[in-house]
């Protein structure tokens, strides 16, 4: 494996009788990045982390994880790697100091090299004077930041968060990612499962996955740019949603999604995409305050590949049946 990456997944795949969770994927995680992993859920991205976690063997193909085989050398990669779970793997009966203590054990830090690590985990979680607290009664961000310095109390290389910010409020999900970001600037390399794609607007690196299959890779902006060619109008209307209605059954709307407030649109030509968007809406009486050209967000990016591969996946269908 070349020095400058962390993880190098191939042809990688995993079977649970005739299901295939995840089908023959491929990618490579440099050291230092923050790589999404995106899907909807049941794509196969926690299968495929815990593959990559060495807690669960792969059918076929393989992946390198900080220099260490998933299949092989698993006892070694777990020792080398931080992993936080969708469910944050506290314990809510134990205090916080408690729980910090009993991972540091896992881990086998002792004596001053824990200590350390206790204030460590404290200051960076906002958790100073709560230590006997017990973790029940902490509140979704106190306890994802607590699961985060539990997850990397022996100071790991590589990091997996799966689903990490579920359940929580904006304001803590944007903190979390504050710190990813400053785990980052430190070298460590963080693999991040997330069905919230703005919070993939942060990582350098993102592929999308469905019905475990690799879809699409690249950085945010390629993905926005690259893989879309037709125009995206955003149109700010009132009642969106029956304007969503009105459009979306048009032969001309090649994709249409609510963003927010926001109608997007897909369509073959810019202005006379504008002409039919007005004048269906207004014969609706629905009012246009504005129609424009807008660059895709990934949430546009997402749904429009998803909906070509479920095309593709029906066409194939069809095929084999005849």
């Amino acid at each position: 494996m070349m020095s400058d990456v962390a993880i190098e997944v191939k042809d990688l795949t995993k079977k649970f009788g005739n299901f295939t969770a995840v089908d023959h994927i491929d990618f490579t995680v440099k050291q230092g990045e923050v790589f999404g992993f995106l899907g909807a859920n049941g794509a196969g991205k926690s299968t495929t982390i815990r593959m990559l976690c060495g807690l669960l063997q792969s059918t076929s193909g393989t992946a390198s994880v900080g220099g260490y085989d998933i299949n092989t050398q698993t006892e070694l990669l777990k020792r080398n790697i931080g992993y936080m779970s969708q469910k944050f793997s506290l314990y809510d009966d134990l205090t916080v100091e408690q729980n910090i203590r009993f991972f540091g054990g896992v881990y086998g830090l002792k004596n001053d090299r824990l200590k350390e690590r206790i204030r460590w985990v404290l200051d960076m979680a906002d958790l100073t004077g709560r230590e006997q607290s017990l973790t029940k009664t902490l509140s979704g961000g106190w306890k994802q930041r607590l699961a985060l310095g539990c997850a990397i109390l022996h100071e790991p290389k590589i990091v997996f968060l799966d689903e990490p910010t579920g359940g929580v409020d904006p304001i803590s999900r944007r903190k979390f990612w504050d710190l990813i970001n400053q785990l980052s600037s430190q070298g460590i390399t963080v693999l991040v499962t997330t069905h919230f794609l703005d919070e993939a607007e942060y990582c350098n690196d993102i592929i999308l996955i469905n019905a475990g299959r690799l879809i699409a890779s690249g950085s945010p902006g390629e993905l926005k740019t690259q893989h879309i060619r037709k125009p995206i109008l955003e149109v700010a209307c009132d009642g969106v949603v029956r304007a969503l209605e009105r459009v979306r059954v048009q032969p001309w709307a090649i994709e249409t999604s609510i963003f927010g407030t926001l109608l997007h649109v897909m369509v073959e030509n810019e202005n006379e995409g504008k002409r039919v968007i007005r004048e269906l809406l207004a014969s609706a009486s629905i009012t246009v305050e504005r129609i424009d050209r807008i660059v895709p967000s990934l949430e546009d990016v997402f749904l429009y590949l998803l909906e070509r591969d479920s095309n593709v996946q029906a066409g194939k269908e069809v095929v084999a049946a005849r």
